[in-house]
C-alpha cells in the first residue's frame, strides 16, 4: 500500500488451463474489498468482472496477470495475458460468441459472456489485443456522481 495516496495494489498470476485454481484471484480480491468496507453492490461488480477476466485468461491465453489498483475513490482492474490475442474484437464483444473448445464448454465455461459481462460491470472499459496478448482495463467507481 502506498500510504501517501492510499493506493493498494494486488497482483495475481493466472496460469493457462489451470482450472483447479481458477477463481481464486477474484475470490481473494472480494475478501480484501469486504475487509476495506467497500459497499456490497460494488464488490459484486468487481467480483464478476475479475472472475470473468480470470477465466478468460485461463481458457484463451498463454497465461497472464490480474492487477487490482484500489484507491479511496475506485478500483482499476487490469487483466493482461501473454497471447495469442483476439482476432476480431467486435465479434468477441458479442454475447454468446466463443472460441472455447468443446472440452472447456463441457466443464461449464466458454459461454461467450465474459467480455460483455466485464463491460456491463464497468464504469470505464478498454480492450486492446494483438498477437502478443490482450489487455482489458476497467474502472469501477465507489461513489456515484
Amino acid at each position: 500500500m502506498d500510504s501517501e495516496s492510499g493506493l493498494i495494489v494486488l497482483e495475481y498470476d493466472i496460469i493457462q488451463n489451470d482450472f483447479s485454481v481458477a477463481g481464486e484471484a477474484s475470490s481473494n480480491l472480494k475478501k480484501v474489498l469486504k475487509q476495506l468496507g467497500i459497499p456490497h453492490q460494488i464488490i459484486r461488480r468487481v467480483a464478476i468482472a475479475a472472475y470473468e477476466a480470470e477465466i478468460n485468461i485461463v481458457i484463451h491465453s498463454n497465461g497472464g496477470k490480474i492487477i487490482a489498483k484500489i484507491s479511496p475513490e475506485d478500483i482499476e482492474l487490469i487483466a493482461k495475458d501473454n497471447g495469442p490475442g483476439i482476432k476480431d474484437l467486435k465479434l468477441a464483444m458479442t454475447e454468446g460468441y466463443s472460441t472455447a473448445s468443446n472440452k472447456v464448454r463441457e466443464m461449464g465455461f466458454g459461454a461467450g459472456m465474459g467480455l460483455p459481462n466485464i463491460k456491463r460491470c464497468s464504469d470505464e472499459f478498454n480492450l486492446k489485443s494483438d498477437s502478443s496478448g490482450t489487455q482489458v482495463t476497467i474502472k469501477i467507481n465507489f461513489f456515484s456522481e
